[in-house]
This record gives structure tokens, C-alpha cells and sequence, in this order.
């Protein structure tokens, strides 16, 4: 499992541009990590998936609600990553209001999650293969600080936790 002080995996994402701009299309548009986080602090969260209910209840709501606070404390962008498509989560961003605050990005095949570790085996509930939830602050693509929760658990990844850190770094 990645640790503090590792470096991201070298994977690509996926992320679903509601408007042209900047260079990118409409539609599934790949990230790639280690160019995307360069110079960068980034508050990075991941769950099991779209549209689920603690996802969607309180994991995504409480970093949109701090996105202010985790610019003042130098967070140059923050992450919500989930084992679904671009398109599942373009739908969620709209459903969630992300804009300008909490960029959806889809690991459809689960490389990232599989290449850090830190997966979470939801076929018996129907679910495949998924990430685990955790947050993580980013630092140049180097791991400063880790929140992985435990099975069932939304303890230590929110936004609160995660922004506490930040501040403290």
C-alpha cells in the first residue's frame, strides 16, 4: 500500500468536461497524474463509488463545502477519484455541484487504485472491484499525510481531517 513519501503511480484518469476550455474537448478527458499534480498541493479523496449513499450524503458534500478553506490553506486543486467512467462521474459532478471546487475524475479500470494499494473488494455485494475510501494530501506528486478507513468506516478521510492537515503542513 502507498505510504507518506511515496510517489503517485504513474496512471491515468479520466475526467468529463461539461463546456470546452482550456484546451480540453467535451467528453472523457485523460489525466495524467504525475504531469497533472507537478508543482501542485492537491487534497485527494477516494471512495467506492458514484452516487452511493455515504459517498454521496456526506464524502463529496464536505470538500465542496471547505473548497475555500483548502485554497486559503494552499491547496492548489482538490481530487474525488471513484473505480467509475467519465461519463458516471460528469453525471455525479452535475448532481453534486463541483464546479470549480472538486474535480471528478474516473478510475473506470481501477489502475490507480490497484497501483497504490489501496483497492476494496465489493463483488459480493455486486460491486467488483472498487477503491477503498481514504484521503491523502499531495505535495508534488509525493504523499504528504494518508487517512485510509477502515472497512465500513467514515471516520478519518472527510474533508475536516483532511483540511487540518493541510493547514498543519
Amino acid at each position: 500500500m502507498i505510504k507518506v513519501g511515496d510517489t503517485l503511480p504513474s496512471t491515468t484518469l479520466f475526467e468529463y468536461s461539461e463546456v470546452e476550455g482550456e484546451g480540453c474537448s467535451i467528453g472523457p478527458n485523460a489525466v495524467d497524474v504525475a504531469k497533472a499534480t507537478a508543482g501542485k498541493t492537491i487534497a485527494l479523496f477516494a471512495l467506492p463509488g458514484a452516487f452511493t449513499p455515504t459517498c454521496s450524503a456526506q464524502h463529496v458534500p464536505g470538500y465542496v463545502a471547505n473548497a475555500e478553506a483548502f485554497k486559503a490553506a494552499g491547496v492548489d486543486e482538490i481530487w474525488c477519484l471513484s473505480v467509475n467512467d467519465a461519463f458516471v462521474m460528469g453525471a455525479w459532478a452535475r448532481d453534486q455541484k463541483t464546479a470549480g471546487k472538486v474535480r471528478m475524475l474516473g478510475d473506470g479500470s481501477a489502475d490507480f487504485a490497484k497501483a497504490a494499494g489501496l483497492t476494496l473488494d465489493l463483488t459480493a455485494k455486486g460491486l467488483g472491484l472498487r477503491s477503498n475510501r481514504y484521503s491523502m494530501l499531495v505535495k508534488n506528486g509525493v504523499v504528504a499525510s494518508l487517512n485510509v478507513e477502515g472497512p465500513g468506516k467514515f471516520e478519518v478521510s472527510d474533508a475536516a481531517t483532511l483540511l487540518a492537515q493541510a493547514k498543519a503542513v
